[in-house]
């Protein structure tokens, strides 16, 4: 039985994860749930799932918390209580779903403490990839992806030597406006960016697959989980989301994992790794599907994919930037504050703003994310 923890389990992914666990009660043990201020469903959670430990982002939210769950559940909060989540314990594996850059040093600690990562927090590897991968790499501690395409091209690449790998394709659903132009995004409302067509997302993911931001995350989180250069990744629009990545060798040969749009399929295959478990999601039926679309991208239509590329390519300090400005960007969207055509605004002007330099440990990470963060607050 698998000992799991799981950060950010009020969220999308977190809540399909513990639907997945419920699942196989014989195969999975919750040992540590963590959230941000979602008491309630946390204490829900904590009930059905008994994990030993919960984490709440706030001393009272967790005071809260402590008054509705039995002793033997022990309740922290704040950063100390999260890294006490991830490294604490005896998790075999640590689910990261917690949404943006908050998830780093919990992540570091879950590493240093040997456990595998379940990673569903790309803002991780886009902020700090060159430590993650170092430190996992010296602490032989494995990076098991949980991004539907990610997840794709790791099971495409099994069994396969990597130097036969010409390039890697990742497919995009397009978003909420993949068949408006742009002159058609102006003045668009906060409830139609929300209203993915193929997926269930949280309100922060769904924003950034409507800009194409979070596919421009990927690509650079990508780079990092296959060790590769960003011209050996291609993004292409495909409306169905049935082909949720692939990967084409030197022979021109071209392995692709197709499956309905359910997040559930790859949370279980990183939970359940090397083996594969039964799934409650509908099986995969290309008849009744009858034909798959596929559409080269526009950069031009989507200048965030575009940025996101730039900044890879540009390296060091870059990518922290456009992360973080997205961030931001997206809370104002979100609140009102700014329109959705400002979110690609609000980031070139950070990145235009920004010297890019070297970030050799966490603590530079943060303070240019902190400096990228008030940058997009005063635009």
């Amino acid at each position: 039985m698998k000992k799991i923890s799981i950060l950010g389990s009020t969220g999308s992914i977190g809540t399909q994860t513990l639907d997945t666990i419920a699942h196989h009660p014989d195969s999975y043990k919750v040992v540590a749930l963590a959230a941000g201020s979602n008491v309630g469903l946390l204490v829900e959670q904590a009930l059905a799932f008994r994990p030993s430990l919960v984490c709440l982002a706030e001393r009272a939210d967790a005071e809260a918390a402590r008054l509705l769950l039995p002793a033997e559940i022990k309740v922290v909060y704040g950063e100390e209580g999260l890294i006490e989540a991830a490294a604490g314990g005896d998790a075999d594996v640590v689910v990261t779903a917690i949404v943006g850059s908050r998830g780093l040093p919990a992540t570091l600690a879950a590493i240093d403490a040997g456990r595998t990562i379940a990673l569903a927090n790309k803002e991780t590897l886009v902020t700090a990839g060159h430590l993650v991968m170092e430190r996992a790499a010296r602490r032989g501690v494995a990076i098991l992806p949980v991004d539907s395409e990610h997840s794709a091209i790791f099971q495409c690449l099994n069994g396969e030597r990597r130097k036969d790998v010409k390039q890697i394709t990742l497919t995009a659903s397009g978003g909420s406006f993949r068949d408006r132009t742009r002159a058609e995004l102006s003045g668009v409302t906060v409830a139609e960016a929300l209203s993915h067509p193929n997926w269930s997302m949280g309100a922060k993911i769904t924003i950034d697959s409507a800009t194409m931001v979070n596919k421009g995350l990927e690509v650079i989180e990508a780079r990092w989980l296959f060790d590769l250069t960003y011209d050996q990744i291609e993004v292409l629009i495909h409306p169905e989301s049935i082909i949720h990545s692939y990967v084409e060798f030197t022979d021109h040969s071209v392995i692709a994992q197709l499956g309905v749009p359910d997040m559930r399929v790859p949370i279980q295959y990183a939970l359940s790794y090397p083996e594969r478990l039964a799934t409650p999601t509908e099986r995969l039926r290309l008849a009744e599907i009858g034909k798959l679309q596929f559409r080269e991208m526009d950069y031009d239509r989507f200048p965030c994919l575009r940025l996101a590329f730039e900044c890879g390519r540009m390296g060091l300090s870059a990518p922290t930037v456009f992360n973080a400005a997205n961030e931001v960007a997206v809370e104002r969207f979100l609140s009102g504050a700014i329109t959705f055509l400002d979110i690609e605004r609000v980031i070139e002007t950070v990145i235009g703003q920004h010297t890019v330099s070297s970030v050799p440990d966490v603590e530079s990470i943060v303070e240019i994310d902190a400096w990228a963060r008030r940058a997009a607050r005063s635009i």
